[in-house]
């Protein structure tokens, strides 16, 4: 059985059931789990909401107790899934209508976009996401709907069930409160010169980071610039296969490039991948060979695609995990935005490390080689380091978040006499964990 509760929090199975409360509506749509979560799917009892604007029925008030399961008027796994993996956007969103609204029109952006410059690329980039302030779902600047609507059944269940608590194993190894990971996209050739210089600058805050690189068209690749990376604790994954903005549009050609792609994972010695500008069909990842994936964002108002996984957590497509992006990249916040501070990131890194969530970044080499720019990166530097004890951050590689989750994926909670015991791989370093309810809303504990 799919069970998204298991699946997020690892607690015992017999701790967190629950089945729909009736027959499900044959369409899909939006309705509402309290206020401040908006979900998408089939519904029991009434209709679902065409759009995210109309006035949207209310599944928490709708949930029902039967003994120890939690009665949901809609399908827990259907809905989580739908917000993941951005089923709930419409036609308009999908690859192929980004900042050119046809593929004959986006191929001749991505032809020309080396020689254009950043002031004219971010002349037509502002045309194209006029209004992106004003969308209201996903919610700018972090969307939590998947994260809330699954604690949100975990309440349930507490009330239902009577229970004081309910353990289960934390979210990051050690007790972390929340994750860290710092990444770099090479675009151009100057961004892949400054990458050592950026490694001096991350390694003298105590960062270590990753660097995507694009294996075809855009710059040479030299071994001893992998061979360096590697060698100083960095990591290196594969961007896209030459960046052209061309990479979902079409199965066939896809599943071509896939090919390349993979090849290339192995050439560079990863299981790392990223799209370029953030495009992407999850439905199509099987197609590849890889271990992770960073192409998702959590919310994407400035980005070329529209969408969002609404989510601050990995979270598994198939066999590959999703490390989505949860912070706004440099280009957007310096070039779209016009904003020269850590204001909004240090607002989005509030909101996530209250969630216990991951803290992910892209910060290119090739637009903080200006020195206004870099002296916002050392910002936040600084920031991160100035947190990084007194908040409990884990500040990590995406591949050694990977090798964490998937080994906490494994991990199964086993009761011994009053107390419980945490087995499976790389358990000495997970943490017992409580949910129990205050005021009536879910607050979490690690066990002494």
């Amino acid at each position: 059985m799919n069970n998204p509760l298991v699946e997020y929090f690892r607690c015992p199975e017999h701790l967190a059931r629950f089945e729909p409360s009736g027959p499900l509506s044959g369409e899909m749509g939006f309705f509402q789990f309290a206020p401040d979560t908006i979900c998408f799917g089939q519904y029991s009892g009434g209709k679902p909401a065409e759009r995210r604007s109309d006035v949207l029925p209310d599944a928490f008030q709708a949930a029902s107790f039967d003994q120890d399961i939690v009665r949901l008027p809609f399908d827990l796994p259907q809905v989580v899934d739908n917000l993941r993996l951005e089923r709930y956007c419409a036609p308009s969103d999908q690859p192929g209508n980004g900042v050119a609204k046809t593929p004959f029109s986006a191929k001749l952006y991505y032809l020309f976009r080396p020689a254009l410059g950043v002031f004219i690329r971010r002349y037509f980039q502002r045309i194209h996401l006029r209004g992106w302030d004003r969308i209201a779902f996903p919610h700018w600047p972090v969307e939590l709907s998947v994260d809330s609507l699954l604690e949100g059944v975990l309440e349930l269940s507490l009330k239902g069930s009577g229970a004081k608590e309910l353990p289960f194993i934390w979210f990051w190894p050690a007790g972390a409160q929340s994750c860290v990971m710092m990444t770099h996209d090479v675009e151009g050739p100057a961004g892949r010169d400054f990458c050592r210089q950026l490694m001096d600058l991350d390694q003298s805050y105590n960062v270590k980071s990753a660097f995507q690189i694009v294996p075809e068209t855009r710059y040479e690749n030299t071994d001893s610039l992998f061979e360096d990376i590697r060698k100083r604790g960095f990591e290196v994954n594969v961007h896209d296969l030459n960046h052209d903005g061309m990479l979902f549009k079409d199965k066939q050609q896809f599943s071509q490039r896939a090919e390349r792609i993979n090849s290339y994972a192995k050439k560079f010695l990863t299981r790392g991948f990223r799209s370029g500008s953030m495009y992407r069909r999850q439905d199509w990842y099987d197609a590849f060979d890889i271990s992770y994936d960073m192409s998702v964002p959590n919310v994407a108002h400035l980005e070329p695609q529209r969408g969002g996984c609404c989510t601050v957590m990995p979270y598994f497509v198939g066999s590959i995990l999703e490390l989505p992006l949860t912070t706004i990249q440099d280009y957007s916040l310096f070039h779209i935005l016009g904003d020269y501070s850590i204001d909004v990131w240090k607002q989005q890194i509030k909101i996530i490390r209250e969630r216990n969530g991951l803290i992910s970044f892209i910060v290119h080499p090739d637009y903080i080689i200006e020195k206004r720019a870099r002296s916002v990166y050392v910002d936040l530097l600084k920031y991160i380091a100035s947190i990084r004890e007194t908040e409990n951050l884990w500040i990590a590689l995406p591949v050694e978040i990977d090798k964490w989750w998937r080994n906490r994926s494994q991990m199964k909670l086993v009761q011994v006499g009053p107390d419980w015991k945490i087995e499976g791989p790389d358990a000495d370093r997970a943490r017992l964990a409580y949910a129990y309810l205050q005021d009536g809303r879910v607050k979490y504990r690690l066990a002494d």
